[in-house]
């Protein structure tokens, strides 16, 4: 199958700091890649690269065949078709649900307002929010602000969704919830690339896992392989203090 994104030898630096070291992944239709690796390691510098926030130094990024990276790329008509969802939820705190929802496809997207509202609805029901259209983020908890803003996220029909720690912001008995709706969307064929520390929604979810370090991807391959059974020596030692630490 041809690959919806490709990602080749991608250098990214902050100032003397080089953060991406010559980074290559495929992701195929319909797949889901977990990023796995220490707080550091450029998971989310990774994303934040191929949604076009972070430009990059060396490489090349390509969705569908098209380059996507680099001088002349209309950053916005990409994020039309790579949608970004942050751990931190970034809803517009003055505006409603249904607001948050519609604005991007409308502003953006030129969709009307009223098949804004429609799709808005209709997300908002996928993600058993429907009921909150009209409340305000402050009056949500945490868990069902990080729906609202998947929705938001899903209101573009990205062709390619990035998840950015999305459970990292948010009290253990919520995590569930988001999880599950991740889940869904896999399960409803979503290509997405979650940057996770959440080891067992990874081993269950992914059909690829890359575990990063210092920059590079430093193992790929099946959750089997990479959980039950990974080559590196540095893969083994995170994955031994991630079991440790009870969270495999």
């Amino acid at each position: 199958m041809t690959a919806l994104l490709d990602i080749d030898r991608i250098l990214k630096r902050f100032g003397e700091d080089e953060v991406l070291k010559g980074v290559s992944l495929s992701v195929r239709p319909h797949e889901v890649v977990c990023l796995i690796g220490a707080s550091g390691s450029g998971k989310s510098t990774l994303l934040r690269c191929i949604n076009g926030l972070e430009t990059i130094e060396g490489g090349e990024i390509r969705l569908e065949g098209d380059v996507v990276s680099g001088p002349g790329v209309d950053y916005t008509a990409l994020r039309r078709q790579i949608g970004l969802v942050f751990q931190s939820y970034n809803l517009f705190p003055h505006m409603d649900v249904m607001r948050n929802v519609t604005i991007a496809p409308m502003k953006i997207g030129g969709l009307g307002k009223r098949p804004a509202e429609e799709r808005a609805l209709a997300l908002l029901r996928r993600v058993g929010l429907e009921e909150k259209a009209k409340a305000y983020p402050d009056q949500l908890s945490g868990g069902q602000q990080q729906r609202v803003a998947i929705a938001r996220a899903m209101a573009m029909e990205p062709k390619l969704l990035l998840l950015d720690e999305i459970t990292s912001a948010l009290d253990p008995e919520l995590v569930n919830e988001v999880l599950r709706l991740v889940r869904d969307l896999a399960e409803q064929g979503m290509t997405m690339i979650l940057a996770t520390h959440e080891m067992s929604f990874a081993r269950s979810v992914a059909n690829t896992v890359c575990f990063l370090d210092d920059g590079q991807i430093l193992e790929m391959g099946p959750p089997e392989q990479i959980f039950e059974s990974p080559r590196e020596k540095r893969t083994q030692s995170f994955l031994r203090t991630v079991l440790e630490a009870g969270q495999l």
